[in-house]
């Protein structure tokens, strides 16, 4: 098949789900068009079958804004008339799924016929498409797409609770390729960060406030205030990550504390940690997560969204209420203390992270695109 992905190229989970998939369809033998306003930064180079499409966003003295989707849409156009593409995969409803739409009702004029399927990430359904000022475009431009998929069963379930949606929404989790992202041996690293054998705690995410890093500064807190030795990894960058190092400060744990912002790949780092921590508010999935565990890390995290989908509570790693801090320190105490549970958790966790193999996800994908092609454009829609 030729396939046309559209995603935000910038740090983040959606792009790099999006990325990946495209990457993994193109190694299955599909030719993949990336068509974004700059390179995914997941994709570093493009050969072979994976081609790039940047979307050019002229500026005029007429726009105070420019018109970033209707530009998008246009070269929608473009490439699948002159790539011939068989269908257009959109990762976020908004722009995305909206300028899809369109593309599609002019290909169609052209008597080109190009499904439109639209994956559902998150803040695209949770935050950003329940404002009230854009909430009647999600709704119609998931309904006008051919094909719906959702990465968890959480944020399809809150996709039909918050929006009149009339289709029906395939989950397809978010993956990872277990054969290349696994734990390696980095001991002198470890022995950078830890000269005197402390444990070492990690969170990664984008900082917002969300993601809540500021209980993580909170549980080392606690555990150095128990005379526990550990040490602290924070990975990425935004606009809590600030508010952290003051914390950090505050509490009197900034020696305890590496801020080491944004990391790609972060399979190097997560291979020397002994806990992931995930105190978000909202999280979907927990892409993050998913790669920790790949790396034999066990997660601690809140019991919220789609995380419970990912993580086996005393299985791959503990699941906490929200905000509860005082549980969270002491899910982490029990792992940094008692080796047997942590390695049997450890093992866990791999064991959990392979059920989100590539192998196991792309297919579905594959199988999916196939059921909408035999559909049929106009009896799907």
């Amino acid at each position: 098949m030729k396939i046309g992905i559209t995603c935000y190229p910038v740090y983040g989970g959606s792009g790099v789900v999006a990325t990946e998939l495209g990457k993994a369809l193109a190694a299955r033998g599909h030719e993949i068009h990336f068509i974004a306003y700059s390179l995914p930064f997941r994709l570093s180079n493009v050969t072979g079958n994976i081609f790039f499409h940047e979307v050019n966003i002229s500026s005029y003295p007429l726009f105070e804004y420019p018109p970033y989707s209707l530009a998008l849409t246009s070269k929608m156009v473009d490439v699948a008339l002159y790539e011939e593409l068989d269908l257009l995969h959109v990762h976020y409803a908004i722009p995305h799924a909206t300028s899809a739409v369109l593309a599609r009702q002019i290909l169609d004029e052209r008597l080109k016929n190009v499904p439109v399927i639209t994956t559902l990430h998150g803040t695209d359904i949770t935050i950003v498409g329940q404002d009230p000022s854009f909430r009647p475009v999600v709704a119609y431009s998931i309904n006008q797409s051919d094909g719906v998929t959702a990465v968890s069963d959480y944020l399809k379930n809150e996709t039909y609770k918050h929006f009149d949606i009339e289709k029906d929404i395939e989950v397809i989790p978010n993956f990872i390729d277990t054969e290349s992202f696994y734990r390696s041996e980095k001991d002198y690293f470890r022995r950078a960060l830890c000269p005197n054998g402390e444990k070492v705690l990690i969170h990664v995410s984008n900082f917002r406030p969300v993601k809540r890093a500021q209980d993580v500064v909170r549980v080392l807190y606690n555990l150095r205030e128990a005379e526990l030795p550990v040490k602290l990894l924070l990975v990425g960058d935004g606009p809590d990550r600030m508010p952290a190092e003051h914390l950090a400060r505050e509490l009197g744990v900034q020696e305890d504390v590496r801020f080491l912002g944004k990391q790609d790949p972060v399979m190097e780092i997560l291979s020397v940690a002994d806990v992931f921590l995930m105190p978000s508010g909202s999280e979907t999935f927990g892409l993050a997560a998913l790669e920790a565990m790949a790396c034999e890390v066990p997660v601690v995290c809140s019991d919220i969204g789609g995380l419970p989908e990912l993580v086996e509570h005393g299985e791959s790693g503990f699941l906490c209420d929200l905000g509860d801090i005082d549980a969270m320190t002491e899910y982490t105490r029990e792992l940094i203390t008692d080796d047997e549970l942590h390695q049997r958790m450890s093992k866990g966790a791999r064991e959990r992270a392979h059920h989100f193999d590539v192998k196991r996800v792309i297919p579905r994908y594959e199988s999916y695109y196939e059921s909408i092609l035999s559909t049929g454009v106009a009896e799907a829609r």
